[in-house]
């Protein structure tokens, strides 16, 4: 008798793992149950935008799959939501590979992959994203495109992906509540045009840590409509840095950064370390931001808040500009190889205020070389800093 109860619970037991196992695969998709070959040189766009339908359209959690060693060329495209389902997990085992530009469909230039609308969306995975961006660093062509953009898609994880010579931007963030990323690697050339790593604006709730990211423009940039963005742990470099901006290119509207905490992070030989950057005639503000504990490895400008980003020396006369206060840079260390490390040069119009130096330790690269402090129209506290910044007070 106990002998068929046992048996009659493994039977259950084994069943019900094979019900389990079923449910999982039943809500797995590979791209190549679509048609997608994977060879590198077939477009297989229109499969995976047949397997994101599939998944899209079902309830529960879903994955996409992109199959192992396999690399799928795709032309522009769009994850459209909103999904039925409750998660979808873009899983890139495989790698994606974008056209050359004289393969690029000519009215979709702007964008390579879009994912809009798209609620509680992880995409993760060893796969690498190729942005074939060699074929469009040495045009003219403004309209290169971004490699991967996630518009309204709230609730969004990105871990543990890599992205390579993208042909703009490897990443945008836009209009989008509660993102987190993690664990990616994002490369492109030291001269490759405005390859910005990860580029956000208009969202909140962010959290960006334990990533590489050397390109040929910002690291990171955050513009306008953005707070909340926590970045920790972050390598950068080649590059131009971490920019909060630029800020006031729109004239009529104001752009708002608040709330920005960088903390841990290293600059290695990158064109400029912390920077805020406005344009004159703008409003808005930049306010609430700190930048702390960070290591500079031959890096050409630390600390950087520039209010006339965009005209130099031939700035014309304005009546507004972007606030910028309550900045905080604390605990700086390493070596900068150009001669002006701290630059604050601030707007006539608006003064900087609340600006906080505090135990910063920058040296040139060569020994015996100076350092320069640029400071205009800027009020805050100094303290355990140097070079000596003798524009702002004690404490």
């Amino acid at each position: 008798m106990l002998q068929k109860l046992v048996l009659g619970f493994v039977l259950i037991c084994i069943a019900l793992i094979g019900l389990g196992n079923g449910q999982l695969q039943s809500n797995t998709v590979d791209v190549t149950s679509f048609g997608a070959v994977g060879d590198g040189k077939t477009d297989d766009s229109k499969a995976f935008l047949k397997a994101w339908a599939k998944v899209c359209g079902k309830k529960g959690s879903q994955t996409l799959q992109i199959s192992h060693d396999k690399t799928f060329k795709l032309q522009p495209l769009v994850f459209q939501g909103p999904c039925k389902s409750t998660t979808i997990s873009f899983q890139l085992l495989g790698n994606i590979s974008a056209p050359n530009k004289s393969e690029w469909a000519k009215d979709k230039k702007e964008k390579w992959i879009i994912f809009n609308g798209v609620k509680n969306l992880i995409v993760d995975g060893s796969g690498v994203i190729q942005g074939s961006g060699s074929t469009w660093w040495k045009g003219k062509d403004s309209r290169r495109p971004t490699s991967l953009t996630f518009k309204s898609c709230n609730n969004l994880q990105l871990k543990s992906i890599t992205s390579i010579n993208s042909a703009r931007n490897h990443i945008s963030i836009s209009s989008c509540i509660g993102v987190t990323i993690s664990y990616v690697t994002l490369i492109a050339p030291k001269d490759s045009p405005n390859t910005d790593g990860i580029n956000v604006s208009g969202s909140s709730q962010m959290n960006l840590f334990d990533s590489i990211i050397g390109t040929g423009d910002d690291c990171v940039a955050i513009n306008g409509g953005c707070s909340g963005i926590n970045i920790t742990n972050v390598k950068c470099g080649p590059g131009h840095g971490l920019s909060v901006g630029s800020l006031g290119k729109r004239k009529t509207d104001e752009d708002i950064v608040e709330h920005v905490y960088v903390k841990n992070c290293t600059f290695n030989g990158t064109q400029n370390g912390a920077r805020i950057k406005t344009v004159p005639g703008g409003t808005g503000y930049a306010k609430n931001i700190l930048f702390e504990d960070i290591t500079l490895i031959n890096t050409e400008n630390p600390i950087v808040i520039d209010q006339h980003y965009g005209c130099k020396n031939d700035c014309p006369l304005t009546t507004s500009a972007v606030e910028v206060s309550n900045v905080k840079f604390i605990g700086f260390h390493g070596s900068v190889v150009k001669e002006a490390a701290i630059q604050l040069n601030c707007s006539e119009v608006k003064r900087c205020n609340d600006i906080v130096l505090e135990n910063i330790s920058i040296v040139p690269a060569e020994e015996g070389e100076t350092l320069e402090v640029v400071c205009n129209n800027v009020g805050g506290t100094v303290q355990n800093t140097i070079p000596l910044v003798s524009c702002l007070s004690k404490p």
